[in-house]
């Protein structure tokens, strides 16, 4: 229950910022063309809010609202998702949004957007300052990696260290390691010390998100860094910070995923613990809990194996920031390709889905490499031509530039009701997926 809550907040949080930010957007560019803004909200508010406040002499009511499903900005003179009829029915006033330009409404309409990739921008670039940029390189994962059944069907086998995808070396085990894997015609690793050659189908991503068992992971021994208590199994037993576990009930265990699936086995049991000390070896009898657990707290692979942190400067991490955030868009939008296939569209996720991104303990630089990431995804759903989202007032907008012609407001009405229609059927499905992985797979 802790972790769901510690998960839920960050999600919170984070979306909270990015929403406030969006709107901001909105709200800056309205702002400097004189346009008057009505209200500001985080979240919708319908029929109440829990707070709201309209300083003296100022036309902009602040406020948050109930439903945690976002946050609007309602500017005057605009159909929005307020469909305030009445309103628009009256004659065109000069603070209000269809009195200004065309070219003045685009780009209050694409400020959101704008101001959502440029935060995220920022937020790289302040990550990369304070942070640097650690990661584990693959030639160092001495013990290689395991692979999903989809990866073993095609010829990889647990133990092999990636090294090329066709010529391209493979430097670090994370997202883009996955697309330039199965978007290659081969891929090569080191196998006991030999390179294979291994190809890969021209369908396997569409494998992998069948599928749903991911990639790999990676392979390390199971070295006990502490000990829980001095009550629990393994300190009952004798066994010591520093100890290798090698084997489980006389099963050999070399890998802490070996090690842990024998002892889910061998939960409630009284059971053998196999370990190397300074060389030497030596089997415990101990009790092992409900759970499956001995009470020990492991070695991770940063701690076991040799890590790179690149570190920058204030000015350098600016240059470093905005190459990341260009390629997480790039990659994303790459990635759309498999929502349009089957298996993409079941691997969709709502609140559930994205909450599970987020660590189970709160760490402030995972948190705020989230957040970006998941700016530059607002940013860019944002921007697609759907009727309600900004890019669908974009697209009348540039239609209107093009055509010299106005929509009437009648067809943004009607636009605004489909384009709401189709964004609630997409929540609902999203979350929905998310209800059925958890119940039923």
């Amino acid at each position: 229950m802790e972790t769901f809550l510690i998960k839920a907040l960050q999600l919170i949080v984070s979306l909270s910022i990015l929403v406030i930010v969006h709107e901001l957007g909105h709200f800056f560019f309205s702002r400097l063309f004189k346009v008057r803004v009505e209200k500001f909200y985080l979240f919708f508010n319908p029929w109440f809010s829990l707070f709201k406040y309209k300083p003296k002499n100022s036309d902009t009511e602040y406020g948050v609202g109930w439903l945690p499903l976002g946050g609007y900005c309602k500017i005057s003179g605009m159909i929005d998702e307020s469909m305030d009829k009445e309103a628009m029915a009256q004659p065109p006033k000069p603070y209000e949004f269809r009195s200004k330009p065309a070219g003045q409404r685009l780009l209050i309409m694409a400020g959101g957007v704008l101001f959502n990739f440029l935060f995220a921008l920022i937020i790289y670039s302040m990550v990369l300052f304070h942070w640097g940029d650690s990661y584990l390189p693959l030639k160092n994962m001495e013990m290689g990696m395991d692979y999903s059944e989809t990866f073993h069907q095609i010829g990889f086998k647990d133990g092999d260290i990636l090294l090329k995808a066709d010529t391209v070396s493979l430097d670090r085990f994370d997202e883009d390691c996955l697309r330039s894997v199965v978007s290659a015609n081969n891929v090569t690793v080191l196998r006991n010390g030999v390179e294979v050659i291994i190809p890969i189908p021209k369908d396997m991503m569409k494998r992998v998100l069948k599928d749903k068992k991911g990639f790999a992971s990676m392979r390390f021994p199971m070295i006990v860094k502490d000990v829980a208590n001095a009550e629990s199994p393994a300190a009952v037993a004798g066994i010591e910070k520093g100890d290798h576990i090698v084997s489980i009930d006389g099963v050999e265990t070399q890998t802490f995923y070996d090690a842990a699936r024998a002892l889910h086995k061998c939960k409630g049991k009284l059971t053998t613990v196999g370990v190397e000390r300074n060389g030497m070896r030596e089997d415990y009898s101990l009790q092992v809990d409900s759970a499956g657990k001995i009470g020990v707290v492991v070695e991770g692979p940063a701690e076991l194996y040799k890590t790179v942190t690149k570190k920058y400067n204030f000015f350098a991490s600016f240059p470093a920031g905005i190459s990341r955030g260009v390629h997480t868009l790039k990659s994303y939008v790459s990635d759309m390709q498999y929502v349009f296939t089957k298996e993409g569209a079941s691997s969709i996720g709502g609140f559930g889905s994205i909450g599970g991104l987020f660590p189970s303990s709160w760490d402030w630089e995972i948190f705020w490499e989230r957040t970006a990431w998941l700016s530059v995804v607002l940013a860019f759903m944002n921007i697609l031509p759907i009727p309600a989202l900004d890019g669908g007032h974009i697209l009348f907008l540039l239609y209107e530039v093009v055509t010299r012609r106005k929509p009437s407001d009648k067809f943004l009405e009607y636009a605004q009701v489909v384009g709401m229609f189709l964004l609630f059927a997409l929540l609902l499905y999203a979350n929905g997926n998310d209800v059925f992985r958890y119940f039923f797979k």
